[in-house]
């Protein structure tokens, strides 16, 4: 079959012909559709982020059932699936509490193992979800890492109904985390970037713009809420300024779930920023598997639409899908960019 290779991490992705994967007793194979292209390719690709090359990358699978291993149940081929992208054991402690983005043995596909920039792939039954008719392969591709982390960063913020939201970043994470908050009861919803088109998208989802190139979006902010700053901030870009910033437009008892990736420090007043306000900064690692169901409702029932967010489709090339990536790692290009393979 072929696939989409990283062969060492600073080099540029390559197209291969591998062997299609075995399928063992607890396994589904699947014959991919549609799999994205996350900022986070842009990260193994360039060696930041450390991943098992070679590896065929691709973390944003969704496809058609192809085969099934002899002990599993529920799933048959034809059937339209998206996947959960850890491979877990589904055993050990944090399996069985519904935290096995910490399972000691979990591989991330397009990490550890081989994702699905290639025409097939093979996962755990256990982190296979069925994809509604109502949903694209497409958008079912993209649901699985930026919306479902968007939706994760909430319910590790704790969003209320009634609460409001500021979103600092408007990527892939960034789009889904303005219709999440709005679909879980947001009062208000402040958008952050510096990208007037992703500024307009937000706005046309239902956020307040604040345009970062304009002025200080902290400052801002606090204008738009009267002094009071925000309930909740959600840091989706990974820089240690807009994560400062994240924590510095919150309110009495805020909540700042940090998403974004780096690797560098930030710095906060712990009385003015923390202690006097009882705020809290808390860390987001990944998503659930448990929470892929909620997240497919809101989708099938258009609450969340990444009809604007997936704008670009390529073919499953190596210069087309390294164009894309080099786009990325200058932060710019469309929102959302899918891999159509079959």
């Amino acid at each position: 079959m072929k696939a989409i290779r990283l062969v060492a991490p600073g080099r540029p992705v390559e197209l291969h012909d591998v062997p299609a994967p075995a399928v063992g007793p607890e396994d589904v194979l699947i014959r991919v559709r549609a799999a994205g292209i996350c900022h986070s390719d842009v990260h193994y690709r360039a060696g930041v982020s450390p991943v098992k090359a070679p590896v065929t990358l691709g973390h944003e699978v969704a496809g058609v059932v192809e085969a099934v291993g002899t002990g599993v149940t529920g799933r048959r081929p034809g059937d339209r699936v998206c996947v959960h992208y850890l491979a877990t054991c589904g055993s050990c402690p944090w399996c069985d509490g519904g935290t096995e983005q910490f399972c000691g043995t979990g591989q991330m596909i397009g990490k550890h193992r081989d994702g699905g920039w290639a025409e097939f792939i093979v996962l755990p039954a256990r982190s296979v979800f069925t994809l509604p008719a109502a949903i694209s392969f497409a958008h079912g591709a993209v649901l699985m890492c930026s919306s479902a982390t968007a939706l994760h960063a909430l319910r590790k913020a704790r969003l209320q109904p009634g609460e409001s939201v500021a979103v600092f970043g408007l990527g892939g994470l960034g789009a889904s985390a303005v219709q999440l908050a709005r679909a879980l009861g947001a009062s208000a919803v402040y958008a952050v970037d510096l990208d007037p088109a992703k500024l307009a998208l937000a706005e046309k989802s239902g956020a307040v713009p604040v345009d970062a190139r304009a002025g200080d979006p902290v400052a801002e902010i606090l204008r738009l809420t009267g002094g009071r700053g925000v309930n909740v901030a959600l840091e989706l870009i990974g820089l240690p300024l807009t994560m400062q910033q994240s924590v510095r437009v919150l309110g009495k008892m805020g909540r700042a779930a940090l998403a974004g990736l780096t690797q560098q420090p930030f710095g906060l007043n712990p009385y003015t920023d923390l202690i006097n306000q009882e705020a809290e900064v808390i860390g987001v690692s990944d998503h659930l598997a448990r929470e892929i169901p909620e997240l497919l409702a809101h989708a099938a029932a258009g609450r969340l639409d990444l009809t604007p967010v997936v704008t670009r489709r390529v073919r499953l090339e190596a210069a087309a899908i390294n164009a894309v990536l080099d786009e990325l790692a200058a932060f710019r290009g469309p929102t959302r960019t899918v891999i159509e393979v079959a």
